[in-house]
């Protein structure tokens, strides 16, 4: 078990999952990745962390997903009394107005457009890396 606390990646697209990992496995990230395929494999982490499981530090969630969507997989953790603390950051394709307003009125910690190819994605790693696992507090 790693000393890290998780990074939950919620992502339907194989593509994007690979990128992903790759892009924070070059920037040796010492947090582990879980991957879910999609919301209904995100919301199934839900009893594991209320039996104990480390928390992920910060929950990387699509919108467009098949079966459950992210906004769906969103309002269910935000409206928990325990994980709702988690920080969700939006990683989509999307950069409609709607769906970005939509993200934050739903309790979206951030809302970040997937960038096209991997130099720039590395940038948005180590940012994400940066922010959220170094730099930003959590409650205790």
């Amino acid at each position: 078990m790693s000393a890290y606390p998780p990074i939950l990646l919620v992502e339907d697209n194989p593509l994007d999952v690979d990128l992903t990992l790759r892009a924070f496995q070059r920037r040796k990230l010492a947090n582990p990745i879980l991957v879910a395929r999609d919301g209904e494999e995100a919301l199934a982490w839900i009893p594991r962390w209320e039996a104990g499981e480390a928390q992920p530090v910060v929950i990387l969630l699509d919108l467009n997903m098949p079966r459950i969507n992210g906004l769906t997989v969103l309002r269910t953790l935000k409206a928990h009394p325990v994980l709702r603390c988690i920080p969700i950051v939006i990683l989509t394709t999307s950069s409609e107005d709607r769906d970005i307003q939509t993200a934050y009125d739903t309790g979206a910690n951030s809302y970040i457009v997937k960038p096209v190819g991997f130099d720039n994605f590395m940038e948005v790693a180590q940012h994400i890396e940066l922010y959220w696992c170094v730099l930003n507090e959590l409650p205790q």
